[in-house]
Parts: C-alpha cells; structure tokens; sequence
C-alpha cells in the first residue's frame, strides 16, 4: 500500500529517467510537494546507489535522493514499450541522459509527444540541447568551472598557490533541478491555465544555471572590462564582512553591511571610536579600509570561543554565525523546531536523519512531507505496471 500523499501537487503525474543529482534532485521537489513520481531505474539501479556512505549495502544517500518515489526497474532499450505506456499517462517528463540519447533510444519529444501531446518534458545536461558544447560530457564541477563559480570561489591573487576550491556539494546539478522544476511548473500553467493543452519541452543545463548567479558581473564588464576577482571570505562590495577565526578553531561570520551595524559592531568588539571615525563613515570608505578593518575584528575574535564570540555580536544585534558543520546542524534547536531536521525510519539503513522541506505552505505540516524514504531497486515495480497501468 503506497501511503498517501499531501501537498500542492498532489495528482501531478511526473516520470524520471535520471541518474546522478540534477533530474532526480528536480524530482525530489516535485515529489516533496505531492506529486506521484516514477523514478525508471536501469537494470542495477541508479549508479548514484553506488556514491557515498553504505549501510548493509544500501546508500544512505539514497534514502533522502530517493524519498517520496516509485522505483520501477526497466531496461529503456528492451522495454520501450512499457516506458511508453507511462509516458501516456504522465504529466511530466524529467530526464538527464546527455544530450540526444533520448532520441537515440527512440524516445525523443516527437515519439514522447505522438504518445501525449500534452506531456511536458524537463530535459537536464551539461550544456544544453544546442550549441557547440552540446555533446561535450559534464558533471557538476565542469558547470562551476565554465559557469563563471570556480574562479570566484578562489583565493585573493597573491595569497597561495592552492587551486580554487569546489563549494563543496553538487550545486551546479542542484541549481538546474532547482531550474528545471520551476521551469516545468510554468510550463504546465501555460498548458493548463492558459489553454493551449500541449506539453512544451523544458531545457535546462549546468552552466547556465551556475551562470545566472554572475550577479551584475556581466554589465560590469560590459562598462569597462572590469572582471570581479576573488575575494575568499570577503564581499566585494561591503566591509566589514567577513569570517574571523576564534580562540577554539573555529570561525566565525560576520556581516557588518550598513553604518548602524557598523555602529554596533564597533562598539560590541571595545572598539566605539572606530564607530564614529570619518575614515569608515561609509561602506564605500570601509570597502576600501578592509583589511584594517578585519584585523581590528580578527583580533578580538581570537580572544573568545567562536560560541561565545557570537553571544556577544547577537546581543549587539549584528548578523553573524559559527560555521556550522552538519553535527552543528543536526542538533541546532532552530533546525529541530522547524523541522528541518527529521528522524525517518529507512526499513533498509534504520533510523536516520532527513532534512526537511526548504518549501512550507500554510496547512501541510513539515513532519509529513517524507511519506517514504528512497526504496530498494524496483520496489515499485509490480504496483506501477499491474496497478497503474493495468497489467
């Protein structure tokens, strides 16, 4: 008995032919949000099963890549058929093979679209459907590199010979789902609310996705060839903000970013002459005196525990945090009262710990948008194909 679903969505019928992050993360918002999702695994499942941390041989990833979604295992290239039957009776198309697979799989938007004219299809890739990069293979950090993140991730010119660093997560794959679900949503709101009845075809990539971060950079190079360069922990363009190591080896950030914080700032540091000094009465002078500046508020951090550093710039009311790892995270007493840190019974890997929904609507409860967690390979199957279509 598959439990029953809540949400927004509730009804909207979406099929994933992904792997990886990018349509299954683009999926696994849908499917936060009500929708039925089949997820179409090959013959082994998602080789994404196979990334990190295991627990009696199940990826503990894939409890939460895979949470809310119907496996079906299938072999596209001998059950064509069978992923046509579903086709008919989908909403929605989500997949990230590289461009032009699908067409060589006979499964392209025309033979999707002579089965459903009304399906709408979220196609994710490395560089898009076009373009001279179209067939070039990618992963997420190919999309930082090219996307313009990479480079700005970096460290100040001058200061090591390290390579710049990746963020850390999958975020150019995690940005195009993102993309592709918003996407996909306008989409069916042309088709439904505004009466064309068709299914248009979404395309989204990594690199455009990551570049539609760039900020103002690209008119600012289009004024004088200015090119924003690294900064590490600093912004550009407000002073002081920052991150400052701590007496315990911790960090912590601080945003400093208009004159009363400033103010207040100054003051709570021992330091309230700086407050009122002309040489830092506006941010644009303070920019300029950055590095005077952090070393004023790096000195008195290193004197304090980050933990306590931060009581004492909270009280002044100046936006700040320890760097939180995810330990940090997972016991944080905002995270638990929000729910966005859940306990979910995994029948494969035991008890663990989901994050909750970043999306809330008024009336749906948090706790309940994990109906399950991410199943076994083709779980699913014989429910899909004998209850769902019919046999």
């Amino acid at each position: 008995m598959i439990p029953k679903r809540n949400g927004p969505l509730v009804g909207l019928k979406v099929l994933e032919i992904g792997h990886y992050i990018a349509a299954p993360f683009c999926t696994r918002i849908l499917a936060d949000l009500g929708a039925e999702v089949i997820k179409i695994e090959p013959p082994g499942g998602d080789p994404f099963r196979g990334w990190g941390a295991t627990k009696d041989g199940n990826s503990v990833w894939f409890s939460i890549h895979g949470r809310n979604k119907l496996s079906v295992e299938l072999d596209l290239k001998k059950d064509r058929d069978t992923v046509l039957r579903l086709v008919d009776r989908a909403d929605v198309l989500v997949e990230n093979l590289r461009a032009g697979q699908l067409e060589r799989l006979r499964l392209g938007p025309a033979e999707l679209h002579a089965v459903n004219p009304r399906l709408t299809i979220a196609r994710i890739s490395g560089y898009g459907q076009d373009g001279p990069y179209r067939d070039k293979p990618a992963f997420g950090a190919i999309g930082e590199a090219i996307g313009g993140l990479r480079h700005l991730t970096g460290h100040p010119a001058g200061t090591t010979e390290l390579p710049p660093p990746r963020c850390g997560i999958s975020i150019s794959d995690d940005l195009a789902g993102m993309y592709a679900a918003i996407g996909l949503l306008s989409a069916l709101w042309q088709r439904d609310a505004t009466g064309t009845g068709k299914g248009r075809i979404v395309d989204v990539n990594l690199v455009d996705s990551v570049f539609s971060l760039m900020e103002g950079m690209l008119p600012e190079y289009a004024m004088d060839g200015r090119v924003r360069q690294p900064v590490g922990a600093a912004i550009e363009t407000a002073a002081p903000t920052n991150t400052y190591p701590c007496a315990d080896g911790r960090w912590l950030c601080v945003a400093g970013n208009s004159d009363p914080i400033f103010a207040r700032l100054m003051t709570a540091i021992g330091q309230p002459a700086l407050a009122t000094d002309p040489r830092y009465a506006t941010n644009g002078l303070r920019c300029a005196a950055r590095a005077e500046l952090d070393a004023v508020i790096a000195a008195w951090t290193r004197t304090l525990s980050a933990k306590t550093a931060e009581a004492v710039l909270e009280a002044a009311e100046v936006p700040c945090s320890r760097l939180f790892d995810i330990a940090d995270c997972a016991a944080d007493p905002h995270f638990l009262a929000r729910k966005s840190v859940q306990t979910v019974d995994d029948p494969l890997i035991g008890r663990t710990l989901h994050p909750g929904p970043a999306i809330r609507l008024d009336g749906d409860r948090p706790e309940d948008v994990v109906a399950w967690p991410g199943p076994a390979v083709g779980a699913h199957t014989a429910y899909v194909l004998e209850t769902l279509l019919g046999g």
